[in-house]
């Protein structure tokens, strides 16, 4: 470095990071962030007239010790639930579909071996599948001899009796 360079260098103070860097938190923003917070307007609102990051709300209530009081409200979609329950409505179509795969896989006799073959003689193409129809693929999608199982399913599910069984096992708990 030249000698003119070295001096002017020399002269200039050096930035500290404490000199460079702004205080995010300075004494009027925290009481801006009491008298919101006490307003009961949102973090999201808060950062948003602060001028900072809703993290940043979150994170200086928390040290600040900050919390409102929490009522307690099942949201919606449990509240109506829990009421269909009361009235002795099923919970919805999860526990009605369990039900029926253990009524239809109970009901049919276990087979002797786990590999027992399953007979499809009415197998069909994409273009003949209906509701009417067991929807299990046979072979591989592309191939020449691809089509699906074709038997009649059992109400309501997309499969017949054997590969329902297949596709649905139900495990104790």
């Amino acid at each position: 470095m030249p000698a003119q360079q070295q001096h002017i260098a020399q002269q200039s103070p050096q930035p500290t990071s404490h000199q460079t860097s702004h205080q995010t938190w300075t004494t009027e923003r925290i009481a801006l962030l009491k008298r919101h917070f006490e307003a009961g307007l949102s973090c999201r609102q808060i950062a948003a007239e602060i001028g900072v990051s809703r993290n940043a709300v979150i994170g200086k209530l928390t040290r600040l010790n900050l919390t409102r009081d929490k009522k307690i409200k099942a949201p919606p979609r449990k509240a109506a639930a829990a009421a269909a329950a009361a009235k002795g409505r099923g919970g919805g179509p999860v526990p009605r579909f369990r039900a029926q795969l253990i009524r239809v896989l109970s009901s049919e006799p276990e087979p002797s071996t786990a590999d027992a073959p399953i007979h499809n003689g009415h197998t069909c193409s994409l273009y003949e599948l209906s509701k009417e129809k067991c929807r299990w693929p046979i072979s591989t999608p592309g191939a020449d001899d691809f089509c699906f199982c074709g038997n009649p399913p059992v109400d309501g599910l997309p499969y017949c009796p054997g590969h329902t069984r297949l596709a649905y096992r139900v495990t104790a708990r």
